[in-house]
């Protein structure tokens, strides 16, 4: 509007105007002369983008509305687009389109350049919040750790849909000893290097995990690392149950517990097994126990509760045997504490967890334990 509205004024204050000078009325023939000499050589000062003084305000005039920048509704079209499809900042948004040239593909490009720029500078940072992701086929159940700095980028979808996509992936992870059941704990330099295919809106295309957290990260404004990861598998006649506590979806929480199941013998009663399986997962995040039963538990770790236990009983000045009996009475209560199997049921308190597995075993007529 201000180009527009610039060109209904006479052509000698139009060019002073342009070029920073004010003339008086008896320059006008000189201006005249010397805008006819411009209008012959126009295409040379287009292209220059410079020539002599006075004309050279005149000739960056013109090149600044021949440079091909958009209409101002035109530029908000195209930072609104590029911001739906990145989730940038807007200041960031904006450098981008200017600097090239408001491309959008190629503006898309430089963000993601810019991205991982800045998610270097972000990788010393804490990164204490995230989540856990789960996910399960018949024979095993991949957890894995994704971390960020805050909450907000926690409850984030991109974060979210990234960190369940690894969980997938993590099925995939080939453990080293073969082995038919058990834990195998992996970390980035095992993980990060293994190719994932996305398919969401923000992040798409095959990427190795190592690159796709960089891109999120680059997204989000915050560190995000991947700290670890699990895959559980189970044996033929086994079941693996998993519970997630705090779950804003399906597949991810705040807290895991994951409990495998195994019964001797060829035995169709699954969904009972499956049931006591997913009470116990949820149990273990409750009652957060130490280890699977007291038979388990370290002897440098009764030796250090034993020798805690002592001294608060002797310092109640009873005797040498009335200590004994009060240590012994409060070792068999940590062991209900830190033991799974020594634990009460939070279903059912009147009952622990290894009569809750016993009733298991005669419901289903076959011996069932707890192997995780």
């Amino acid at each position: 509007m201000a180009f527009a509205r610039a060109v209904r004024r006479p052509i000698g204050v139009f060019y002073y105007s342009a070029s920073g000078r004010f003339s008086s009325g008896n320059e006008y023939s000189t201006v005249a002369s010397k805008l006819e000499n411009l209008s012959q050589n126009k295409s040379s000062v287009l292209l220059s983008g410079y020539t002599t003084s006075p004309v050279r305000g005149f000739g960056n005039f013109l090149r600044s509305f021949s440079s091909g920048a958009p209409a101002v509704s035109d530029q908000m079209s195209l930072i609104k687009q590029l911001r739906e499809r990145t989730s940038a900042p807007i200041k960031d948004v904006k450098a981008s389109l200017v600097e090239c040239n408001w491309d959008l593909d190629a503006a898309q490009k430089d963000l993601r350049k810019r991205g991982k720029v800045l998610a270097s500078k972000k990788s010393s940072r804490t990164a204490a919040e995230g989540m856990l992701a789960v996910a399960q086929n018949e024979g095993k159940v991949a957890v894995i750790e994704l971390n960020c700095e805050t909450d907000f980028v926690a409850r984030n979808e991109i974060f979210q849909y990234l960190a369940l996509a690894m969980a997938k992936h993590a099925l995939l992870v080939e453990t080293s000893s073969q082995q038919v059941s058990g834990v195998f704990p992996f970390g980035p330099e095992l993980f990060e290097e293994f190719k994932l295919n996305l398919d969401h809106p923000k992040v798409s295309g095959e990427t190795t995990v190592s690159n796709a957290v960089t891109e999120v990260a680059a997204i989000m404004g915050e560190n995000v690392k991947f700290r670890r990861g699990f895959l559980l598998s189970k044996s033929s006649a086994g079941v693996l149950s998993a519970y997630l506590h705090t779950s804003p979806q399906p597949g991810l929480g705040r807290i895991a517990g994951i409990v495998s199941l195994e019964v001797e013998g060829e035995n169709t009663q699954l969904e009972a097994i499956q049931r006591v399986g997913s009470e116990l997962a949820m149990h273990v995040v409750a009652a957060k126990p130490l280890f699977l039963s007291k038979d388990l538990v370290s002897s440098e770790a009764i030796a250090n509760e034993r020798e805690i236990l002592k001294s608060q009983a002797e310092s109640t000045g009873k005797s040498q045997m009335a200590v004994e009996k009060i240590v012994e009475g409060r070792l068999r209560k940590y062991f209900e504490e830190v033991a799974l199997m020594e634990q009460k049921f939070i279903v059912n308190d009147a009952i622990n967890i290894k009569t809750l597995v016993d009733n298991l075993s005669k419901e289903v007529g076959s011996p069932v334990i707890v192997v995780l």
